[in-house]
């Protein structure tokens, strides 16, 4: 499967960048998933749920399904936390995936920089990172894209992957 990555620091706008390539890859026809990676403890049900009091009553895997979807939750326990590369073959099919964080993994990535974001630039330290996304103009040996041209980022992303 087809994987490319965006990263950069909290509250540097991956979020809000990945919801716009799905929109704009998905009207191109293509099937898109996404991978993304929590760096704290984090819950996807809550207290009273069904589901919730099945996984906190110790069961490994909570599968829940409805008419709408579907969604798996997995226990890690003691275990260590999966890589990329253990995570990709448990999706369908499709024809890209876009990881947002999973900066340390080593597939394709943009790094995502705004005007205030805290923290020095990823891309001179690593070789995946092929871009920079930026709403601001940054001195750099990187290709540079901007950050609110999501057509544009789109169409490196599909060079990139052979979409």
């Amino acid at each position: 499967m087809k994987t490319f990555g965006i990263v950069g620091w909290k509250n540097s706008g991956k979020t809000d960048l990945i919801e716009r390539l799905l929109k704009e890859l998905i009207n191109r026809g293509h099937l898109v998933s996404t991978i993304k990676h929590a760096h704290h403890n984090f819950d996807v049900d809550h207290a009273g749920t069904d589901s919730y009091r099945h996984r906190t009553a110790g069961a490994k895997e909570v599968f829940i399904s409805s008419r709408q979807r579907f969604a798996l939750m997995h226990e890690l326990y003691d275990e260590i936390e999966l890589t990329l590369d253990e995570i990709l073959p448990r999706l369908a099919p499709v024809d890209l995936v876009l990881v947002e964080g999973y900066k340390r993994e080593r597939h394709q990535k943009i790094e995502v920089h705004r005007a205030g974001t805290k923290g020095e630039l990823m891309a001179p330290h690593d070789p995946t990172i092929c871009a920079i996304a930026s709403d601001v103009k940054l001195t750099t040996d990187d290709q540079l894209l901007d950050l609110n041209d999501t057509p544009t980022i789109a169409d490196f992303i599909s060079r990139k992957v052979g979409l």
